[in-house]
């Protein structure tokens, strides 16, 4: 995304009480936007760069107090609530420092001290990328769930023109609108993140959107949502929201084929067919005991669904289903193998399934 829109939505989230998390190549204005932010808003910036402190940096410093150990504050903590607080490298900090900060994400306070009401938050991380001194990849679910997540994407047009407010000379910004492939070789930004929907990510991008008009919602709804809960639940959302799509339950589709499923089956675009198929792979994925013996009894039903839905989507989205359950089939066993087989045996009926697991030996 551009810089402008990331921090907009960056304003948006932490009025609205959350945490963005801003991904981005070094150099591509993360504090920047951060100082702009805090100029913008009158607030106080404060940036913790954590891959450089210790934890008693970030927590303060023990003394006896009253014939009990308490904690001083460190010398950052604000004064009051008018202020931004950037934790900076996020992804390049010890664990001891990330398990520190946990508390100021969750609870916002660090032992007896409480942020102030109104305080802002927000992170800055460089991607998981071999040319950064990274600690470790960060992958623990329960710590990347407490932030929004927005990548930052350089943009030469919109770096002319913040370069010509601030008086870069013009042999500079000449250069690159010339040639503008050497701003940076850093185009993409991959996060490697595995976002999953969970109650409190839902919460979370409730509180958002509803300080967003609809306008922004149209524009950033998708990519708000895709930070939380993962790009597989934000899409079938925002299509739910603007009715382009009411993706049927895979139960609804495995057991119960209705007509008016199929009609409106029908007329899904491939957005929708593929939010389908994933949706129905997953679901054949995460059958739980009592569901896999009712699907075990049911498998004839199960099968002639299937082969109605071959006829209504696309055949390289409905191989992916068989695909899907082929593979499962070869890392499973007892009941769910079980299944699988006999499901897969139901399906052959049909040519092209049948040539398909041939080939596949």
């Amino acid at each position: 995304m551009r810089v402008q829109d990331v921090k907009y939505l960056s304003r948006v989230i932490m009025e609205s009480g959350e945490i963005p998390l801003i991904w981005g190549h070094f150099g591509v204005g993360k504090t920047d936007l951060a100082k702009e932010l805090a100029r913008e808003t009158g607030r106080k910036l404060i940036i913790l760069v954590i891959s450089q402190m210790e934890p008693g940096d970030l927590i303060g410093m023990p003394a006896r107090g009253n014939e009990k150990t308490v904690f001083l504050k460190p010398d950052w903590w604000p004064e009051d609530g008018n202020v931004i607080i950037l934790i900076d490298e996020i992804n390049r900090a010890h664990r001891s420092i990330r398990n520190a900060i946990m508390q100021l994400l969750i609870d916002r306070r660090i032992h007896n001290h409480v942020l102030p009401e109104g305080a802002w938050i927000m992170a800055a991380a460089n991607p998981p990328d071999e040319e950064y001194d990274q600690v470790e990849l960060i992958t623990d679910p329960a710590f990347m769930s407490r932030f929004f997540h927005l990548e930052i994407t350089p943009d030469p047009k919109e770096w002319i023109d913040w370069s010509q407010k601030i008086g870069v000379p013009e042999e500079v910004t000449d250069f690159i609108e010339e040639y503008p492939e050497f701003l940076t070789k850093d185009r993409l930004v991959s996060m490697r993140l595995d976002l999953r929907p969970s109650p409190r990510s839902w919460y979370k991008l409730g509180r958002v959107i509803k300080n967003l008009d609809r306008k922004g919602f149209e524009r950033f709804g998708y990519i708000l949502a895709a930070g939380i809960v993962g790009p597989e639940a934000a899409r079938t959302f925002i299509n739910r929201v603007k009715g382009i799509a009411n993706i049927p339950r895979p139960a609804d589709i495995l057991l119960e084929l209705s007509d008016s499923t199929i009609e409106r089956i029908k007329a899904f675009d491939i957005t929708a067919v593929n939010s389908l198929v994933t949706r129905v792979t997953k679901h054949l994925s995460e059958l739980n005991d009592l569901e896999l013996k009712d699907y075990y009894e049911k498998v004839g039903i199960i099968s002639k669904n299937l082969l109605w839905l071959k006829k209504l989507i696309p055949r390289d989205s409905f191989f992916s289903i068989v695909r899907h359950i082929a593979f499962r089939l070869e890392n499973e066993k007892g009941l769910k193998r079980a299944f699988y087989e006999k499901l897969l045996e139901e399906l052959a009926v049909d040519g092209d399934i049948l040539d398909y697991l041939e080939k596949r030996g």
